[in-house]
């Protein structure tokens, strides 16, 4: 007979079938419900990454995105205020920097005292200064038509196709109506006045391709020259980026460097263009200055990044602007010019017109205007030095001055949002140091 001590023992022993089952069915349950982390998110779930939870977007992310929407058609006293305010930090900025070069400082201020003394002093000399004084803004004008032409911010102004080209096709059209190219200055370069009949008959010879590009070959130089000047900003933010090791604000440089890694990867979602664009900054970066020299030397549309480019690869600065120089003030400008004037040669405009009255149903319509703001410019070509000439505005020159308005006004808009997030971006780099 078993003692009472080992029937207790047994009974402990045995375990019931229900509760065992319970049991492992509470330990699965409990299993299942455990939590497990992949990095800094949790482990997904039915395919989406952090079980469902998005990451939250950086301070950069959120400053870039509030910076996107300050523009004048959405906070536009924050705008105007912001542009304002990096206005007067360029200024101050400009003067900080001019006085750490005292010794320049020093000399232009003496230089530019004696020529205000000479400006003002009453002399024979005046005349000279009158001559000189003309030249330099003149000359001055056109490079800065070409600096704004370059250096887009945000929105490129086309100035050759505002101010260049038509002052090329109005000398070409008049050196032939007037067959001769001595106009009277004054008014010449403001206007255009055929000289007089002495004057012009002592060159009856024909006008030739190459008189007409001797008389607009300056303007168009400096007008290259200061596009070749408006590369230099985005070369010198990529070689300060690459040799600080930091990334700029930039939405160029930004799409450079996307650009970039997206062609290393060999990504077949590129478009051609931006195929075209890699390529490209492959063979500048390896050839050097022939490469650069090659695409300053033909209008394209692929040289936007050629700046950021070379400064990325630390291109010496020579090599880039002396390229740069070559190819867009005197390769690229040629072919501009000599375009230009074939194409608003007489015979060239004539036959024009002619196939333009051809096009059905609104060829005479769109002829008969032209030919109207052809002739009246022909008149005005005539008219004595220092005459005017009361002219109607057509509906073709309206449509042209409204065309050119809004490119300027565009471009104006455009410059002010980019001061007021360039001051937007000061303001955030400052609470960072804080």
């Amino acid at each position: 007979m078993e003692t009472v001590t080992e029937m207790v023992t047994k009974t402990k022993k045995k375990t019931p079938p229900r509760k065992a089952a319970v049991g492992a069915a509470l330990n699965k349950d409990h299993k299942e419900k455990k939590v497990e982390f992949n990095g800094l998110g949790l482990k997904p779930k039915n395919g989406q990454a952090n079980g469902g939870l998005r990451p939250s977007p950086s301070t950069n992310t959120l400053n870039r995105l509030a910076r996107e929407k300050i523009v004048l058609w959405r906070q536009p006293f924050t705008t105007v205020y912001y542009a304002f305010m990096e206005g007067l930090n360029l200024c101050l900025e400009f003067l900080t920097g001019m006085l750490n070069h005292k010794a320049l400082l020093f000399s232009l201020s003496v230089m530019s005292s004696l020529f205000y003394y000479a400006y003002i002093t009453p002399g024979q000399h005046q005349q000279y200064i009158a001559v000189i004084e003309k030249k330099i803004l003149w000359w001055g004008w056109w490079v800065f038509l070409g600096v704004l032409s370059s250096i887009g911010l945000g929105s490129g102004l086309h100035t050759f196709l505002i101010y260049l080209g038509p002052h090329i096709a109005a000398v070409t059209l008049a050196a032939y109506e007037c067959n001769s190219l001595n106009f009277p200055e004054p008014p010449y370069p403001d206007s255009i006045v055929c000289p007089s009949g002495k004057a012009s008959a002592t060159t009856s010879i024909a006008i030739s391709l190459w008189q007409i590009v001797a008389k607009v070959r300056v303007e168009s130089l400096l007008w290259g020259a200061g596009t070749a000047l408006g590369e230099l900003p985005p070369y010198f933010m990529a070689r300060a980026a690459r040799l600080s090791g930091e990334e700029p604000d930039d939405e160029e440089y930004k799409e450079f460097i996307q650009l970039m890694n997206a062609n290393k990867k060999g990504a077949d979602e590129l478009s051609w263009t931006d195929r075209a664009k890699a390529w490209m900054e492959r063979f500048i970066s390896r050839v050097g200055f022939p490469g650069i020299l090659l695409f300053a030397s033909i209008p394209n549309p692929l040289f936007d990044l050629a700046g950021i480019t070379c400064g990325h690869f630390l291109v010496p600065f020579w090599s880039f602007f002396g390229a740069t120089l070559i190819g867009k003030a005197i390769v690229k400008m040629h072919v501009q010019m000599l375009f230009v004037i074939i194409a608003f040669s007489e015979h060239h405009v004539e036959n024009l017109i002619h196939q333009i009255g051809k096009i059905p149903h609104v060829g005479d319509m769109i002829r008969q205007p032209i030919r109207e703001m052809l002739q009246k410019q022909k008149i005005a070509l005539h008219r004595a030095p220092g005459t005017h000439v009361e002219q109607s505005t057509s509906t073709l020159q309206a449509i042209l001055g409204g065309v050119v308005t809004l490119m300027i006004f565009g471009f104006l808009l455009s410059l002010i949002n980019s001061l007021a997030q360039r001051y937007h971006k000061r303001l955030c780099d400052k609470r960072k140091v804080a």
